[in-house]
C-alpha cells in the first residue's frame, strides 16, 4: 500500500491540486468571520496550524451563519439543519461545531409549547390562536381579552383563579380565545387542555363499552388549566350531566384547578339547559348545583361583535 505521506507529497507538487488549494485558502481568509477569529486568536494560531485546519475553515464558510442565506428552517443550507458553525481553538487544531440557529431555536420552542397544549375535537386553527389577533370591536370583547391577559400574568399553581366563563352569539371568537389563553399559558411552560364537549360527551358515552371512562375522565379533571368550549350545545343527558361534568367540576373546585367554558347561552340560559334532559326530565336541583360550580370557577364575560364565520 502506497504511504499516505507520499501521497500527500505528491499532491502538494501537483499545479492543478495546488491552485485549488490557494483558491480555497484565498476565499476562507477573505470571509469576515474567520478574520475576526484569527484575530481573536493572534500569537496561538501559526501557519502550520491554519494549513491543518483550512479545510474545516472551508467547511465553515460555505454554510449559513445567522440564519443569513436561509428563509426559512425548512430551506436551511447547513449539513445539519438548524444548525449554525462555530469555529472553535482547541490549542492544536481550529474545529467546527454546531449549535442550534435562531429559526431553529423558535421551531423547538413552538413545539415545546405545542406539546403543553392538550386538546380533544378541537379545529387545529384554534391552537394557533394568538391574543394579539384579536380584534377589540366591541366592549365585551376588550373585557375578554384584558381579564384573560390579566389570568395568564397572575397565574400560580395551587392557588385559586377564576377562568372565565365567555358566553355570546355564535361565531363572535370564544374559542379562538380560548386557544389564545392555551398558547400565553405554554409560553410560560404552564399545561392546559381543551376540549369541545358535545364531542367530549359523545366520547365518553362510547368509552362506557371499553371500559376506558373513569381513565379518561382522570386526564380532564386533573388538568392544570381546563378549558371546555361550547358547553350547552350538546343534547343533555342526565348520564352526562350527573356522572361527567359534575365530578369533573367538583374536583377542580376542590382542588383549586382553574377552568374555563365557552358557551351560546348566558348563565341563565345554559341552567334551562342543564334542567332538562334528552328523554324530557326537569331536574332543577341537579341543574343548579352544576351552575354553581360553574360560577365557584369561572367569572361570566359576555363576548359580542359580528360573526366572523360568515
Amino acid at each position: 500500500m502506497q504511504n499516505i505521506n507520499d501521497t500527500l507529497r505528491k499532491l502538494a507538487n501537483n499545479q492543478s491540486f495546488k491552485k485549488r488549494y490557494e483558491a480555497i485558502k484565498e476565499k476562507v481568509l477573505e470571509d469576515s468571520y474567520v478574520n475576526d477569529f484569527l484575530r481573536e486568536h493572534e500569537g496561538q494560531i501559526t501557519g502550520e496550524i491554519l494549513d491543518k485546519s483550512l479545510m474545516k475553515l472551508y467547511e465553515f464558510t460555505n454554510q449559513s451563519r445567522g440564519c443569513g442565506q436561509c428563509s426559512s428552517l425548512d430551506t436551511c443550507k447547513n449539513m445539519i439543519q438548524g444548525y449554525e458553525p462555530i469555529l472553535v481553538f482547541n490549542g492544536s487544531f481550529i474545529d467546527v461545531k454546531y449549535d442550534r440557529c435562531a429559526k431553529k431555536i423558535m421551531h423547538d420552542e413552538k413545539q415545546k409549547n405545542e406539546r403543553l397544549i392538550g386538546s380533544l375535537f378541537v379545529p387545529k386553527e384554534i391552537l394557533k390562536a394568538s391574543l394579539g389577533d384579536i380584534e377589540l370591536d366591541d366592549k365585551g370583547r376588550f373585557t375578554a381579552i384584558k381579564m384573560a391577559r390579566d389570568f395568564v400574568k397572575n397565574y400560580q399553581p395551587g392557588e385559586r383563579q377564576k377562568g372565565l366563563f365567555l358566553h355570546g352569539p355564535f361565531g363572535t371568537g370564544k374559542s379562538y380565545l380560548l386557544g389564545a389563553v392555551a398558547n400565553e399559558l405554554a409560553k410560560r411552560q404552564v399545561s392546559s387542555l381543551l376540549v369541545y364537549v358535545p364531542e367530549l360527551f359523545r366520547e365518553m358515552k362510547n368509552a362506557i363499552g371499553n371500559n376506558s371512562v373513569n381513565e379518561k375522565l382522570e386526564v380532564i379533571k386533573k388538568a392544570p388549566v381546563l378549558m371546555l368550549d361550547d358547553i350547552g350545545a350538546e343534547t343533555m343527558s342526565s348520564w352526562a350531566r350527573d356522572e361527567i361534568l359534575g365530578p369533573v367540576l367538583q374536583f377542580r373546585m376542590m382542588e383549586n384547578l382553574p377552568t374555563f367554558f365557552t358557551s351560546n347561552f348566558d348563565m341563565e340560559g345554559l341552567a334551562h339547559h342543564l334542567t332538562h334532559s334528552q328523554r324530557g326530565e326537569e331536574e332543577q336541583l341537579k341543574a343548579a348545583r352544576i351552575l354553581e360550580r360553574i360560577k365557584y370557577l369561572a367569572t361570566p364575560v359576555k363576548v359580542e361583535g359580528k360573526n366572523r364565520r360568515v
